[in-house]
This record gives structure tokens, C-alpha cells and sequence, in this order.
């Protein structure tokens, strides 16, 4: 099974999102580690060292962009792949998310087997070593 033990971490202030994630993620043999906002995703990455994190752009605490850009410039955590799945489609937002180091970048609504895809391929790349 692709992934199969691999550590995600999704951090979205929408529960039902959370939930439908959660789901998906679980149901592909990933380990799921859930945050609601910036300050806990950058807890949670810290504490947790998640294999690839899911970044939503608009949270409570502190936005993704942030906590993209923290993570990357953490030496711990700068190899981690970040996919941005977020609401936010204007040019200005896709090209500043992928400038602060974003692995990908997904506008919401989003299909979830797209998404399951982009993390498996990214995933992969990590293991094998490849950016």
C-alpha cells in the first residue's frame, strides 16, 4: 500500500474537512496527526515530525504562509514536503506560497484523490531522497 505508515499532518480550521481527511488519509494506510490552527501545526510538526504536512492558508493564530515559512526555515523540518490546500486562488497567493518553499498547492474545493495523489508522489520523492 503507498504510504502505509507514513505520518500526515493537516492543519485546517474546518472541522468536516478535518474529519473527511482524516478519513480518506486513514482509509490509504496513513497515520493522521490533526491541527486547527497555526500555533498547534507548528507544535505538532515539531513534536510529531510528520512525514508531509497539508497547510490551509486562513487559520486561526497564525496562517499557513507563516507556518510554511517557519517550517522551512526550521533546519528540523525544512526537508518536510508542504502541499497548500487552501481556499485562496489569486496568482499572488500561489506564487508567494511556492517562493516560501511550498512542495505543492491545491485550491479548494479540491478532489480528494487528486490530493491523495500529490501526497503519495511527494511522499515517495521525500523517501527515495529526490526534491
Amino acid at each position: 500500500m503507498v504510504g502505509a505508515k507514513a505520518r500526515v499532518l493537516i492543519c485546517d480550521d474546518d472541522p468536516l474537512l478535518l474529519e473527511l481527511m482524516e478519513f480518506r488519509l486513514r482509509a490509504k494506510g496513513y497515520e493522521v496527526i490533526k491541527a486547527v490552527d497555526g500555533a498547534e501545526a507548528l507544535a505538532k510538526a515539531e513534536q510529531d515530525g510528520p512525514d508531509i504536512i497539508v497547510l490551509d492558508a486562513m487559520m486561526p493564530k497564525a496562517d499557513g504562509v507563516e507556518v510554511l515559512a517557519r517550517i522551512k526555515g526550521d533546519p528540523a523540518l525544512s526537508e518536510t514536503p508542504v502541499v497548500m490546500l487552501t481556499a485562496r486562488k489569486a496568482e499572488k497567493d500561489i506564487v508567494s506560497a511556492l517562493e516560501k518553499g511550498a512542495d505543492d498547492y491545491l485550491v479548494k474545493p479540491f478532489i480528494p484523490e487528486e490530493l491523495l495523489a500529490r501526497l503519495a508522489r511527494l511522499i515517495a520523492r521525500s523517501k527515495s531522497g529526490k526534491r
